[in-house]
């Protein structure tokens, strides 16, 4: 198993173990929808969205909010896509 192989494994046990429910499975499906097929910036990019605190990401996601960050606003739209929010 390669360091990227070990790197989507950690990302998406992380996506499904967010800390609120409603993160977790939202998280969790994605990541293990598109995990695979990203490549290593990308899975970059998704590490460091896993780290941002729970609040910021509930905003975003599931409340629509403004992204301040450009570097997430391509993930975030991503993810609410996949959810189903757009």
């Amino acid at each position: 198993m390669d360091d990227l192989e070990i790197r989507r494994r950690r990302a998406i046990y992380r996506a499904k173990h967010r800390g609120t429910k409603e993160l977790d499975i939202l998280m969790g499906g994605f990541a293990e929808q598109r995990v695979g097929d990203m490549s290593a910036d990308e899975m970059g990019l998704f590490e460091q969205f896993l780290v941002l605190p729970e609040p910021q990401l509930f905003d975003w996601i599931m409340k629509g909010a403004p992204v301040n960050d450009t570097a997430f606003a391509a993930l975030v739209a991503e993810v609410r896509r996949v959810g189903g929010f757009d």
